[in-house]
C-alpha cells in the first residue's frame, strides 16, 4: 500500500508512520514543517501541506491508497486560528477524495460537538463531518490527552511540580480524564489503515484520574510531592499565562481549562488502550518533566 501521514515529522504522525514503516508500507508526508529533523533517514519523502493549493494537493495524493491525518492546531496565533484549521481540513478531505483516496483515517478528540462553545471542541465535529460526509472510507479515532516522551501536557506538570513548591489546580481538581499512550494511539490508528468498514471509536487509555489524583501521581513518581491549592480557574489559567512569559510558550488556554472542567476529556466507551499512565511513568521518571516542552517551539 501506499500511505500518506499528515505530520509524520511531528508527535503522533511519527508513530504511527514508523509502524506502518515496520510494516513494509510506503509512506509519504504532507507537512508544514520540510526542515524539520526527519527520523527515517530518508525513508518518507515529504510533501508541503498547502491548503492555500489544493490542486497541489489533489496531485501529491494521487496514487495514496489511505490518507491518515493527524493535522490540527492546539491554539491560536496570528493567522493560524482554530477556525481556519477547520477549512484547511475541509481542503485536505476534499483533495483526498478527488486525487482517488480509498480510506482515511482521522485523529479527533472525545466528545466533540457541533454545538460546543469551545473552538476546539465543535472544529473537531465539523472536521467529523467532512470525513464522513467525503464518500471515502473512513475511520474516526477520539483519543483524549496523549501522553509518552513527547507530549506536553504530562511532561510540563512533572516539570512544574519538579520547579515549584506549590502547585496550582484550577478548581478544585475533582474533574476527570483518561490519558492514552501515544504508541497504542498509533497501533489503533494502524490497524485502522487496514479495515475496510466505516467506524468512530474514543481512544482512551485504562485509568480514568481526577485532575488532582493525576498530579498527584505525577509528583509522587518523580519524587517531588507538591501541596495542590485549589485556585479559580481564572486565576490559575493567570497564574499559567504569567509564567508562559519565562518559558515564551502558551502553557494553558482557556479553553482548554473550560474542556478539562467540563470532562470532555474521558469516554463512556472501555478502553481500547492498555499502557497504564501510573506504569509508564515508573518507567521514566528519571526523564518526564526534565525539560520544559514548549508547544511554539515545535510547531511554530
Amino acid at each position: 500500500m501506499k500511505i500518506a501521514v499528515t505530520g509524520a515529522f511531528s508527535y503522533s504522525g511519527k508513530y504511527i508512520t514508523s509502524k506502518l514503516l515496520e510494516r513494509g508500507e510506503e509512506v509519504i508526508t504532507l507537512t508544514n514543517h520540510p526542515n524539520r529533523p526527519d527520523p527515517f533517514n530518508g525513508k518518507v519523502k515529504a510533501f508541503p501541506l498547502n491548503f492555500s493549493n489544493a490542486e497541489e494537493l489533489v496531485k501529491n495524493l494521487r496514487g495514496i491508497d489511505v490518507l491518515v491525518n493527524t493535522y490540527w492546531i492546539r491554539f491560536d496565533k496570528g493567522n493560524n486560528t482554530q477556525p481556519k484549521a477547520v477549512e484547511n481540513t475541509r481542503v485536505l478531505v476534499d483533495a483526498a477524495a478527488k486525487a482517488g483516496v480509498k480510506r482515511i483515517v482521522h485523529i479527533s478528540i472525545t466528545n466533540p460537538s457541533a454545538d460546543s462553545h469551545l473552538p476546539y471542541f465543535w472544529g473537531k465535529a465539523a472536521n467529523e463531518k467532512f470525513v464522513v460526509d467525503s464518500g471515502m472510507n473512513y475511520a474516526i479515532l477520539r483519543p483524549t490527552v496523549l501522553f509518552g516522551k513527547e507530549d506536553i501536557l504530562i511532561n510540563n506538570i512533572a516539570w512544574l511540580l519538579r520547579k515549584l513548591p506549590i502547585f496550582g489546580l484550577p478548581g478544585d481538581g475533582s474533574y476527570k480524564l483518561s490519558p492514552v499512550y501515544v504508541d497504542d494511539l498509533a497501533d489503533l490508528a494502524v490497524e485502522a489503515v487496514y479495515k475496510k468498514e466505516n467506524y468512530i471509536w474514543d481512544a482512551i487509555g485504562p485509568d480514568e484520574f481526577t485532575f488532582k489524583e493525576m498530579t498527584e501521581l505525577i509528583g509522587k513518581t518523580v519524587n517531588k510531592k507538591r501541596a495542590l491549592i485549589p485556585f479559580p480557574p481564572r486565576l490559575a489559567l493567570l497564574a499559567a499565562q504569567f509564567m508562559s512569559l519565562f518559558v515564551n510558550d502558551v502553557m494553558l488556554t482557556p479553553e482548554e481549562v473550560d474542556g478539562l472542567m467540563a470532562n470532555l476529556l474521558i469516554s463512556k466507551e472501555a478502553p481500547r488502550c492498555k499502557t497504564s499512565l501510573k506504569d509508564w511513568l515508573k518507567e521514566n521518571k528519571s526523564t518526564v518533566g526534565m525539560k520544559y516542552a514548549s508547544e511554539l517551539a515545535r510547531h511554530f
